[in-house]
């Protein structure tokens, strides 16, 4: 099962790709397959004159069309979600995020933002035809510590950690409801070899 991320921070060494980052390393370990898109991801001309016939913005389109779910991250700027996930969210057709479920994550200076994913982005993805739109997660600032140096874990306030985690379960466990995992044929097999029928 596969996970999109998209991150609408303009800076590479954001807190939002900080708190995205923690966010996959956790469904990594739940064994799911997990890509990244930035608007760094594609070129600029692409991105800001939305040339849907680039390679480039074809790829993403397939990997939003490949995906189970997607995680939206943003930093808020002036009460909304950033001009840089309005580029990427730009390319994606209507209904393109149908049948999928979305966990929005923003990122703000103080709680005063907090109420942009629910009255800025989520009407977005609404019209998008999102499946199924979890809560999401806002994040102050200064709960989250940027790594200094390579090889360095994020740090989160525990309070952010307990949020975030509780997040993602419900994420994952939406995403299994969604798309219920077939029976392996190995595993079948075995079962049905080892039945005991009485006739």
């Amino acid at each position: 099962m596969s996970v999109l991320a998209l991150i609408g921070s303009p800076s590479e060494n954001s807190r939002t790709a900080a708190l995205v980052d923690v966010a996959l390393r956790y469904l990594n370990a739940y064994g799911f397959n997990t890509e990244v898109v930035t608007p760094f991801s594609l070129p600029a001309e692409d991105l800001l004159y939305g040339r849907f016939n680039s390679l480039a913005v074809q790829q993403f389109l397939q990997q939003v069309q490949q995906s189970h779910g997607l995680i939206v991250a943003t930093p808020v700027y002036k009460a909304a979600y950033s001009g840089a996930l309005k580029t990427l969210l730009d390319l994606i057709p209507e209904r393109g995020l149908h049948n999928k479920v979305v966990l929005p994550i923003a990122t703000g200076g103080t709680t005063a933002h907090m109420l942009a994913v629910d009255y800025a982005l989520k009407p977005v993805l609404t019209a998008l035809k999102a499946g199924e739109i979890l809560p999401g997660v806002f994040a102050i600032d200064k709960q989250i510590t940027r790594p200094s140096q390579a090889g360095e874990l994020v740090g989160l306030e525990s309070e952010l950690t307990q949020r975030l985690d509780l997040a993602l379960d419900q994420f994952v466990e939406q995403l299994h409801r969604r798309f219920p995992r077939p029976l392996e044929d190995a595993w079948l097999s075995e079962r049905v070899r080892d039945a005991r029928v009485s006739v």
